[in-house]
């Protein structure tokens, strides 16, 4: 079970969304935060990435950022333009654009369940910024160019497309910050180092076994007590920590997609009875899964 994508796929929620947009200079748009990850992908002409922290950021055609957990930016020809363009509901259009060159781009995210997430998601920058370049990350810029002619075609078959070339476009950009940290630490040591993610993978495929640090140890092909040291290091929690942690992400996303009975989710995720499962879900999550499945506000979560 590749942990990347499995990550991914228990954290959202709905459908991802998609668009391309065009402007002439001067021209300056805001988007709002989203709790998830968007992205933006330069495809012709050049315009300024205006993150609320930190400074501009220049993109050139070709070029791709991502952001996790946004709390609001903006795009636009120049740092100094205003960003005219608020993308929230029953404000007024003002004019949005001049008659100078001309910016095309693609945008869109994907939601992630704000009552979740997952320490390789917290792990990444607020911003995530690939510039173009020859001969680098040569899936990246395919499903970017596939990307862009099916959001501008009308060709049968789009709606089915889009959202799949949008879950590649998420992989190749997280693949290719992993793979290019400068500072392999945390998750980005974890998923480059064979034994660990061997442990993970494990845990992801099979998340109903009984799991003992001595047999996560051995799936990594270390000792017990190398295994325990260096995955809470590069993780951020000790394995059987873990282990749970992803057991309630999963159960999470069981309760919210069906109607499956809470002995069959407790029973998937490695609990022998719905009072234990039960149980363990409120003191992870301050709820019961009753009342998560109801979409309820959460409890205040007990004390450790």
């Amino acid at each position: 079970m590749d942990v990347l994508s499995s990550v991914i796929t228990a954290l959202r929620v709905g459908a991802p969304e998609a668009s391309v947009l065009s402007r002439k200079a001067p021209w300056g748009r805001h988007y709002e935060g989203v709790y998830g990850v968007g992205f933006h992908v330069s495809t012709e002409g050049s315009c300024w990435l205006l993150p609320n922290e930190g400074e501009p950021v220049m993109m050139n055609a070709g070029d791709v950022a991502m952001f996790c957990f946004d709390r609001g930016h903006g795009l636009a020809d120049s740092p100094t333009t205003p960003l005219f363009e608020q993308l929230r509901r029953g404000e007024p259009r003002r004019p949005v654009e001049g008659d100078g060159p001309r910016s095309v781009w693609l945008c869109g995210g994907y939601q992630f369940d704000r009552r979740f997430t997952h320490p390789l998601i917290e792990a990444l920058p607020a911003v995530i910024h690939l510039p173009t370049r020859v001969g680098r990350h040569p899936e990246l810029r395919a499903v970017v160019d596939l990307l862009g002619r099916e959001l501008e075609s009308d060709r049968h078959g789009r709606d089915a497309m889009i959202p799949a070339m949008l879950d590649s476009l998420l992989i190749y950009v997280l693949r290719a910050w992993f793979e290019e940290a400068t500072e392999r630490e945390g998750w980005a040591a974890a998923l480059n180092d064979p034994g660990i993610t061997a442990s993970l993978r494990a845990v992801h495929a099979e998340p109903g076994l009984a799991w003992t640090v001595d047999a996560l140890g051995r799936e990594a092909g270390m000792s017990r007590a190398g295994f325990a040291r260096t995955f809470t290091a590069m993780v951020g929690e000790p394995p059987l920590a873990y282990v749970t942690r992803w057991r309630m992400l999963l159960a999470a996303k069981r309760l919210r997609e069906s109607d499956a009975p809470l002995t069959t989710v407790a029973r998937e995720v490695g609990y022998t009875s719905e009072f234990a499962f039960a149980k363990a879900f409120k003191r992870s999550q301050g709820i019961s899964p009753g009342r998560y499945r109801r979409g309820e506000a959460a409890e205040a979560a007990p004390a450790a």
